[in-house]
């Protein structure tokens, strides 16, 4: 059973929320009854160690019981285009990950039968002919680390000095990245510009996407800018407006582990929708000032804690996805949703929002969440 808001038009979108999906109380909302915070909180410093994946939450929300669709589920990895490694640890290294991106097709690993963290020093970048379908599979053994200095993985169809391969680049179907049983830590796309940055673990532009069984830890993105977010992925474009799957991941999970951007510690979208089904978000920050547009004498940003959406005739769904002890410096401590036609939807479906604050939240805002339409009077 849900229930229909009945301001949702003037606010510019449309919310379905199930009955007790969000948690209510001074400890659960925005603002100053109760839920606001006084630390602006602070993009971790070149020198902080990044935190330790083994000693990090495992993948999903186990409390998440939301079927998920066919389009949703894992790729098959039984025919590998390229294994990186040869059954050690020092095999696998960053330079083996980004050729074997750089290949395409289906990619796995042969690491040796513990964990293992391979640090990059460039950026994994795909190759828009090198599919159609392209996958990672780590194995729920790998860690991909951009040692807090570089982005750790780029697909973009519109860039061309990795192949424009149809005309209208913003609009088709391959290359379909899919990234599964991963964790992604220590991606840093600070200094990033190209298409508005953004995405400091994974930037994709264009094509489809999804994200299955993952971890995202401790990424990051610019400190500052209206509209520049995902400190974990960043994604723009996507084939006929389908939408992106995200299914049984987590970012952040634990105190330490938390993704920090200026908007969006988790994910950002320009007029791209999502699908959240039986993740987590906890420990996220959205850290700029001054929202979007910028108010004067700001940088802009601060919106959406985890997760930050912005554009025209899009849906954000989640459904069996926990939200906790995320922050934004203005609004949405979980979730910031602006849609600029009003033709957005946000759909909440047996989902638990709590504890999500935000510093700059307007008293009439959701729990954990802004939604509204740029330019409207609230």
């Amino acid at each position: 059973m849900s229930r229909r808001t009945s301001s949702s038009r003037a606010l510019g979108c449309i919310l379905f929320v199930s009955v007790a999906a969000c948690s209510s109380g001074s400890s659960s909302g925005d603002g100053a009854d109760g839920g606001g915070s006084s630390d602006t909180g602070s993009a971790p410093a070149d020198t902080t160690p990044l935190p330790d994946p083994a000693a990090g939450p495992a993948a999903g929300n186990p409390d998440g019981k939301c079927e998920v669709p066919a389009d949703a589920q894992p790729e098959d990895v039984s025919a590998p285009r390229t294994v990186v490694g040869t059954g050690t640890p020092t095999s696998c290294t960053g330079d083996a990950f980004v050729a074997a991106v750089a290949k395409g097709g289906v990619i796995t690993f042969d690491c040796g039968p513990d964990p293992v963290t391979i640090t990059l020093t460039q950026t994994a970048k795909i190759v828009n002919d090198t599919g159609p379908k392209i996958v990672i599979d780590g194995g729920n053994k790998v860690t991909l680390s951009g040692g807090g200095k570089v982005r750790i993985l780029y697909q973009n169809t519109c860039d061309e000095k990795q192949k424009w391969t149809t005309s209208h680049c913003n609009n088709q179907d391959t290359p379909a990245l899919t990234v599964q049983n991963l964790t992604f830590s220590g991606g840093s796309s600070k200094g990033e510009k190209a298409d508005g940055g953004g995405g400091g673990a994974i930037f994709v532009r264009g094509g489809r996407f999804k994200v299955l069984n993952s971890r995202f830890f401790d990424n990051v993105c610019d400190d500052a800018g209206p509209d520049v977010g995902g400190a974990a992925v960043r994604v723009l474009d996507q084939s006929n407006g389908a939408p992106v799957y995200v299914v049984h991941s987590t970012f952040g999970g634990k105190p330490g582990y938390g993704n920090v951007c200026s908007n969006g510690g988790g994910l950002s979208s320009i007029g791209v929708s999502y699908s959240v089904i039986n993740s987590l978000f906890t420990d996220n920050q959205a850290i700029g000032h001054g929202a979007n547009p910028a108010k004067s004498g700001t940088t802009g940003g601060g919106s959406g804690g985890a997760i930050y959406n912005d554009g025209n005739t899009f849906t954000l769904t989640l459904c069996g996805d926990r939200l906790e002890n995320n922050h934004a410096n203005e609004g949405g401590g979980a979730i910031f949703f602006v849609s600029n036609d009003r033709s957005g939807s946000l759909v909440i479906k047996d989902s638990v929002l709590t504890n999500n604050k935000a510093t700059a939240s307007k008293p009439r805002d959701f729990p954990g969440f802004s939604c509204k339409r740029r330019g409207i009077r609230r």
